[in-house]
C-alpha cells in the first residue's frame, strides 16, 4: 500500500494518473504538453520521466514501446488498496467538525 501513497503523493502524479484515466496510452510527450496545458504543470520531459518512474514502480502504470514510440498504460486497480483504506476512514457527514462557536 506504500507504493500506492507514494504515487499519489504528489500533484504531478495524480495529474498524470487523472490524464492516463481520461484518456489511456499517450507518449511522454503527450503528457507533458497536457500537463502544462491543463494543470499549469511546466515541467520538463525529463521531470515527467522521473515522475512516470515512481509510477511505474508502483504498478499504477505500465511502459511499452511500439516502434521509436514508447507509450504509457494506466493500471488503477493498483490503486485499490489505498482506495479501501480511504473507505474505512469515516466521513465527514458521520463526524461533522466542531466550530469555535460550538466549543
Amino acid at each position: 500500500m506504500d507504493d500506492g501513497f507514494a504515487a499519489i503523493s504528489h500533484p504531478a502524479r495524480r495529474a498524470l494518473i487523472g490524464e492516463l484515466a481520461e484518456r489511456n496510452d499517450q507518449t511522454l510527450f503527450e503528457l507533458t504538453v497536457r500537463l502544462l496545458e491543463r494543470h499549469g504543470l511546466a515541467l520538463t520531459r525529463q521531470a515527467v520521466a522521473k515522475h512516470v518512474g515512481v509510477l511505474r514502480e508502483a504498478g499504477v502504470l505500465t511502459v511499452t514501446t511500439r516502434g521509436r514510440t514508447t507509450i504509457h498504460h494506466l493500471h488503477a486497480e493498483a490503486l485499490t488498496p489505498v482506495r479501501d483504506w480511504l473507505d474505512r476512514l469515516p466521513r465527514q457527514a458521520d463526524h461533522p467538525r466542531i466550530t469555535e462557536e460550538q466549543s
